[in-house]
C-alpha cells in the first residue's frame, strides 16, 4: 500500500506539480499534500490554509502548498546502518574559513553585546540518488523527527529531518520548544553535557519566554532534557501556555528565527551572520508545517534543521552550530562536520 503512495509522490513530482510528504515525530504516518496545478501561493497573512514553507529570511514572503488532495498511509520502518558510509573530501577552504569565522564570532561576543551566533555552512556534493529513496533513507533514519520531502517547481526540491518544534497550536494552547547543544553518540545512555552546552540552552529558553510573554499567559517551562536524533543528541526544554489573542503572525515572527539558528541579541546576530556567513540560506533554518489544517485548524510548525536541497546531480547540505562564548573554533567545525554525516548517509548510503 505505501509503495503505491510512494509511486504518487514520484509521479507528482515527474509532473512537476507542488506537493510535500511528511510524517510527525514518533508517527508511523505518512501524509502527503498534493496541489493539482504550478502556481506560486505566497503567504499572506496567516489565515490561509496549507503547508507553509517559508525561508531563513522572515522579510521574504513563505509559499504555501494548497491541500487540493491529502492522502496518508502507514509507514514500517526498515532497518538502517548508521555506519559511516565513503563520503567526498572535505574542503581545506570550506574548513579554514569556517574556523576562521568562528573565531571572529567568539572575539565579538568577547567585546560587544552579542551573547551567540549560530554560523552556518553549504556543503556541495554529487547525488546519484532518487529523492524518493532519499526520503525513503530519512524516514528510517529520523522516527523522532519531522521527516519532510518538499517540492514546487518553481522553487526547488528539499529533503529534511528536524528534531526542533517551532510551535505547535491547538485551539487557544501553544507548545514550543527551545532545542541547544549538540554532541554525536551512538551510545543509547544520555549524553554528559558540558558548560558551553548548558549556558547556550538557558540562553534560548530565557529568549522564547520573554518573546512569548506578549502573547501567552500561563507561560510554563519544563525540565531540560536530553533527545536523541539520529547518531546526534541535543538539549531540549519544552514550553507551553494559553494564546491571549489568535494573531498567528504576530506569534511567528516573534519566534522565528530563534537562537537556535540564529542567535542573541537577533538584531546583532543576524546583522554578523549577514556578513560573514558568505552564502544565502534560502530554506534552510527557516520554517515549515501545517497551517490552520484539518477540522481544528490547528497549526503545527518546525524549524528547518538537518535538510539538503536537491538540484540535478547535486545536493546541498546545510548545517550549522551555536557560538558562545566558552566556544572552540575546532570544536565548532567537528560539530558540523558530525552534523554533515547523519544527512551525508542518506546520499551516500
Amino acid at each position: 500500500m505505501f509503495q503505491e503512495h510512494l509511486g504518487m509522490i514520484e509521479a507528482h513530482w515527474k509532473s512537476e506539480l507542488p506537493f510535500v510528504a511528511y510524517r510527525k515525530p514518533n508517527t508511523n504516518k505518512v501524509l502527503s499534500v498534493f496541489q493539482n496545478d504550478s502556481t506560486l501561493h505566497q503567504l499572506q497573512d496567516f489565515r490561509e490554509t496549507g503547508f507553509v514553507f517559508a525561508p531563513y529570511d522572515k522579510k521574504a514572503p513563505g509559499v504555501l502548498i494548497l491541500p487540493d488532495k491529502v492522502f496518508s498511509h502507514e509507514y514500517q520502518l526498515r532497518e538502517f546502518d548508521f555506519n559511516d558510509a565513503s563520503f567526498p573530501e572535505i574542503s581545506e577552504e570550506d574548513k579554514t574559513y569556517h574556523i576562521e569565522i568562528v573565531k571572529k564570532g567568539i572575539k565579538e561576543i568577547g567585546i560587544n553585546k552579542l551573547e551567540k551566533v549560530v554560523l552556518s555552512r553549504k556543503i556541495v556534493v554529487p547525488n546519484q540518488s532518487s529523492p524518493i529513496e532519499i526520503f525513503r533513507k530519512v524516514l528510517d533514519t529520523y522516527p523522532n523527527a519531522f521527516c519532510y520531502c518538499w517540492y514546487h517547481p518553481k522553487i526547488g526540491l528539499w529533503i529534511g529531518a528536524t528534531p526542533e518544534l517551532l510551535l505547535l497550536k491547538q485551539n487557544n494552547s501553544l507548545l514550543t520548544v527551545s532545542l541547544a547543544g549538540t554532541t554525536k553518540s551512538m551510545a543509547k545512555n544520555k549524553p554528559l553535557w558540558r558548560k558551553k552546552e548548558l549556558e547556550e540552552q538557558e540562553l534560548v529558553t530565557r529568549h522564547i519566554v520573554e518573546q512569548l510573554r506578549k502573547y501567552v499567559t500561563d507561560l510554563s517551562i519544563g525540565k531540560v532534557d536530553s533527545v536523541r536524533a539520529g547518531n546526534l543528541w541535543h538539549l531540549k526544554t519544552k514550553i507551553w501556555g494559553t494564546i491571549r489573542n489568535l494573531e498567528m503572525e504576530k506569534i511567528i515572527q516573534a519566534l522565528h528565527p530563534t537562537p537556535a539558528v540564529c542567535g542573541l541579541p537577533v538584531n546583532e546576530a543576524e546583522a554578523f551572520i549577514k556578513k560573514y556567513e558568505n552564502y544565502d540560506r534560502e530554506f534552510y533554518s527557516g520554517y515549515l508545517g501545517e497551517l490552520n489544517m484539518g477540522k481544528d485548524k490547528n497549526t503545527h510548525l518546525f524549524v528547518n534543521l538537518r535538510c539538503m536541497q536537491i538540484k540535478g546531480d547535486s545536493g546541498f547540505l546545510y548545517v550549522g552550530g551555536g557560538i558562545t562564548s566558552d566556544s572552540n573554533a575546532q570544536q565548532e567545525w567537528t560539530e558540523t562536520v558530525h552534523k554533515s554525516e547523519t544527512m551525508l548517509n542518506m546520499i551516500f548510503k
